[in-house]
């Protein structure tokens, strides 16, 4: 198998684009990344998109970003796999190039929600829990996360305020990105004097589903005017999509599993992961994660915070760019963002610049973590 490297990346703002479509942040995305690239020759455009389908905008909207960069005739595939689109469209790319079945393959992952009222983006997103039980009697991701935080919080004594470091950081990392939704700092005083959005949860422990694109060029051939940075390992892993159906609900088996997969691919061991990119809608969902995950023994995930680990200077650097709470929730997007910044911390270039950072984890998921895409970033 080849080394597969990323050859040029591209991201629009995070915000509300009223005026704009999918279709045109897509494409303007795309563009930064083929200008930033020496590559003459795209031999697929892979798309995730992961509301679109459910919110009646499009289906199969990648035909319709390669022809709007004049792309014709290329293998053009969709991936609507809602939170991990953006995370599996990577991951096939990455598979293809290696295989030599293809040289270069433009990844684009693009959202626009902006043009909905909350109440349909949390019924487009409960459509990736389970639709027999859960969804159908209004059970939405921010309830199920809320619940699993409520049970955390009793099994290990711990009170919604050990978990504001992890949004507090976000936002702290956030006032650096340019392209962040929310560019500014609060305080664990602030958080808990929020309103609730679902108990234990508050406005400011819940990320905004927000509009924006983001490209990035697989290829086997690095670029040239960057330092060489390739993605070295990923893994993908699934898990009961309802959660009366998981034999323990505190444990995420889906982030673990692909996350050891992804390590063993790359051949380096957990602890040589500089710099995190999680899909951290709460701080629960962190915690859960970094658990799952063998950063943290069961239970302790919130000390994480408490001990500054999380921060840039920390031992488990995350969320860098503002993660989902600051930057803002790209939903299917968000894997192919979460390559992008990354592809920046490794090319020692980031806003929030991790020291000598030569490896780094990008993990996104569907749902409660029933499906969970891990990559592993290495600098040469």
């Amino acid at each position: 198998m080849r080394p597969v490297y990323i050859a040029g990346t591209g991201m629009t703002a995070v915000a509300e684009h009223w005026t704009r479509t999918a279709l045109s942040l897509a494409r303007d995305a795309a563009h930064l990344a083929l200008q930033q690239s020496t590559i003459n020759r795209i031999d697929g455009v892979y798309v995730a998109n992961g509301s679109g389908a459910p919110l009646g905008l499009h289906q199969n909207i990648a035909p319709a970003v390669a022809h709007a960069l004049d792309l014709h005739g290329v293998e053009a595939i969709s991936f609507e796999s809602a939170g991990a689109a953006g995370g599996l469209a990577i991951r096939h790319a990455a598979t293809a190039v290696a295989a030599g079945v293809a040289d270069a393959i433009l990844v684009v992952g693009v959202e626009k929600v902006s043009d909905f009222l909350d109440e349909h983006r949390e019924e487009s997103m409960a459509l990736t829990s389970d639709t027999d039980w859960e969804s159908l009697h209004g059970v939405t991701l921010t309830a199920q996360w809320a619940m699993l935080m409520r049970k955390y919080m009793h099994d290990y004594a711990v009170t919604p305020h050990d978990f504001a470091p992890f949004p507090v950081n976000a936002h702290a990392n956030a006032v650096a990105n340019k392209l962040a939704l929310y560019r500014f700092a609060i305080s664990a005083d602030k958080l808990a004097g929020a309103g609730m959005i679902a108990d234990p949860l508050s406005l400011l422990d819940s990320a905004t589903m927000a509009d924006g694109a983001a490209a990035v060029i697989i290829s086997a051939t690095p670029a040239s005017a960057a330092p060489p940075v390739r993605i070295s390992g990923s893994g993908v892993a699934s898990a009961p999509v309802a959660l009366h159906e998981r034999t323990d609900l505190l444990d995420l088996s889906a982030v673990r599993l692909s996350s050891q997969r992804a390590l063993h691919a790359a051949g380096i061991p957990a602890n040589h992961i500089q710099a995190f990119d999680l899909h951290d809608p709460h701080g629960i969902a962190a915690v859960l994660a970094f658990e799952a995950m063998g950063y943290a023994a069961r239970g302790t995930g919130t000390q994480l915070g408490s001990s500054n680990a999380i921060r840039p200077d920390g031992s488990v650097p995350v969320a860098l760019s503002g993660g989902c709470k600051a930057r803002g929730d790209l939903f299917g997007a968000l894997g192919v963002y979460q390559i992008a910044e990354l592809t920046a911390q490794l090319r020692h270039t980031a806003a929030n610049q991790v020291p000598n950072c030569q490896h780094a984890m990008a993990q996104s998921m569907a749902g409660i973590a029933n499906t969970v895409v891990t990559h592993i970033l290495s600098r040469d």
